[in-house]
Order: structure tokens, then C-alpha cells, then sequence
């Protein structure tokens, strides 16, 4: 099958039998800009949700400073996360900007699914662009591909007592080898969707309390901006999730 056709095949829906999930992103708003819409639906249904951040976000605004900018963004992040369900929002204290792939982000993000014990987690798209695997499309940041790949490796160290024992005789932490699938947001070649209708305003909320930030972004009216983006992308997706709105994801199953 080639690409293209492979890249318009009908989306499965998302898994829906299990209870815990966690949602592991780089930066505040990284949620936001895209499964804001399916994390609202899912707390409705009584799943939990942790969000755990890499970094505070506070190399995110050019006028406001590191040390400023850091408690500004984690506030805004826990009033955005509290719109949709989310209680439990944990930073890792990695700096914005300049996250590296390695075995110290690898141990962070596997202690904290051995913490909440999720049986879905869920990232950012790791590849180097936001285009296909063949290339195209503009290119990712450092901290979203590094964040990605160290926690589709993590879901796998989380379960091993062997890597990273330091874990257990410190922290106490046991193996959770209960990971059945790692979902990545923001892909170009997404296999399954849920859909973003129940959730899709209050993920407009949800994105709008990044106020400062979003402020930064864009000349246009803020609330303009974020429902023209967050509606464009789920109505993007619903040709390929029987019309519906949606939120897309490329599913791994470990």
C-alpha cells in the first residue's frame, strides 16, 4: 500500500478499556494544542489523567524572564488542566529549551510511570518534523523530540527492575509493566482518533487559560485564534473518523 493511501485509511477509534492514563508533554500548552478535546471526554467518563511536564516553559516568552516566566506558565498550565478533569500536574524541572534524549529524561519519565501506574500514556510527536516519515513539514523542536522518544522508550524502562534499580532502593519505586499502549499526539500518520466533540469547548478553554503565552503568539483575538486552530484540526480528521470531529493519535500497543 503506499503512503498516501495508507495516510487516508479510516482511523480506529481509540482504545476505551482502561482506567488510568498519563500524559507525558515538554512543554505547558503542548496538551493544549492538540488532546485537550479527548483527556475532557474521558475524565467525564471517570478515567483518570496525570499530566507530568519535562519543563516549566520558561524559555517560552521573549519579553518575560526565566525565573518570571517559570511560575507564570506551571499556573496556567494547572488552570488549563483543571478545565478538563486533570487534578495531578507534575513538573520534572528539565530546562526549557535545551532537553536532551538520555538516560536521565529516560529515568524521570519511567519513575513516573512506575508513580501512577497509567495503562495508556501519551506524548508528542517525536519524529524530527511534523510531515510524514518521509520528511516535509516544518521541523520539531528539540525538547518535543527528545520529550517523545524518551517516553516511548520510558514505557518500556518502567517495567524492567533491572533498568534503572535506583528506583526501587531509593525511591521504592516497583516495575509497572501494566503500559498497553503508548498514543502519540500530533502525528502525520495517525492510526486511531477519539472524538472531539463532547470535549471541543472546553479544550478552547482549556488552551485559553495559556493567556500570556498565547497573547505572544498572535496579533489576532485570542479566543479567535484558539477555536480557529483547535476546530480546523478536529474537523481536519473527521473525513477519516466517520465525519466526526476528532483528536488523532498513532497508536503503539506494547
Amino acid at each position: 500500500m503506499s503512503e498516501r493511501a495508507d495516510q487516508q485509511a479510516p482511523l480506529q477509534p481509540m482504545p476505551t478499556d482502561w482506567q488510568r492514563a498519563l500524559a507525558v508533554v515538554a512543554h505547558p500548552d503542548d496538551l493544549e494544542y492538540g488532546c485537550a478535546a479527548a483527556v475532557a471526554d474521558w475524565t467525564d467518563g471517570g478515567r483518570e489523567v496525570v499530566y507530568v511536564l519535562a519543563t516549566r516553559g520558561e524559555a517560552g516568552i521573549d519579553t518575560v524572564a526565566p525565573d518570571e516566566c517559570a511560575p507564570l506558565r506551571e499556573a496556567e498550565q494547572r488552570a488549563s488542566a483543571a478545565v478538563v478533569g486533570v487534578s495531578t500536574v507534575e513538573f520534572l524541572g528539565h530546562r526549557d529549551g535545551v532537553v536532551e534524549y538520555g538516560l536521565g529524561l529516560r529515568r524521570d519519565i519511567a519513575a513516573a510511570i512506575r508513580r501512577h501506574r497509567p495503562e495508556l500514556v501519551i506524548t508528542l510527536n517525536h519524529r524530527d518534523t511534523w510531515g510524514g516519515p518521509g520528511g516535509g513539514g516544518s521541523w520539531n523542536t528539540p525538547d518535543h523530540r527528545a520529550v517523545g522518544r524518551a517516553t516511548l522508550d520510558a514505557a518500556g524502562d518502567a517495567g524492567n527492575r533491572w533498568i534503572f534499580p535506583e528506583l526501587i532502593s531509593e525511591r521504592g519505586l516497583e516495575p509497572w509493566d501494566g503500559v498497553r499502549w503508548v498514543a502519540v499526539a500530533g502525528t502525520a500518520t495517525p492510526t486511531h482518533a477519539a472524538d472531539a466533540t463532547p470535549g471541543l469547548e472546553r479544550s478552547v478553554r482549556s488552551l485559553m487559560e495559556h493567556k500570556a503565552y498565547i497573547e505572544v503568539l498572535t496579533d489576532q483575538d485570542p479566543e479567535e485564534y484558539v477555536r480557529t486552530f483547535l476546530t480546523g484540526n478536529a474537523e481536519g480528521v473527521a473525513d477519516r473518523f466517520g465525519g466526526r470531529p476528532a483528536v488523532a493519535f498513532e497508536v503503539f500497543p506494547r
